[in-house]
């Protein structure tokens, strides 16, 4: 049983941080191209403003869509913190990231 703990904290510890860095990723990348279909608007005079507002909405709408996603992989991080330590004696009051080298987590007796 040790080890299924153990590889499950592992396999979370690379997991989650994954995930939040390739949401902030995807943000990233909207929000650059939102910058690109906003100047693309401004910049094209022939094209009436409100051609491609129903385009902009919608790109916010992803944009903000990541953000909740973000927030709620956060949130999971500090609800498995917290599951770790009540069933596994996880005692650790910075996430793995933040605290540096962290050692799997032994089975409780």
């Amino acid at each position: 049983m040790p080890s299924l703990i153990e590889d499950t904290t592992a396999r979370l510890t690379r997991d989650i941080p994954s995930a939040e860095l390739r949401i902030d990723d995807a943000l990233i990348a909207i929000s650059i191209l939102m910058t690109s279909l906003v100047t693309a608007r401004r910049d094209t005079p022939d094209a009436p403003a409100i051609r491609g507002q129903a385009t902009i909405r919608r790109l916010a709408r992803a944009q903000s869509a990541l953000i909740d996603a973000s927030g709620d992989v956060l949130r999971v991080h500090g609800d498995l913190l917290s599951i770790g330590r009540e069933v596994a004696g996880y005692d650790l009051h910075e996430c793995p990231r933040v605290a540096g080298q962290v050692t799997p987590l032994q089975a409780v007796a």
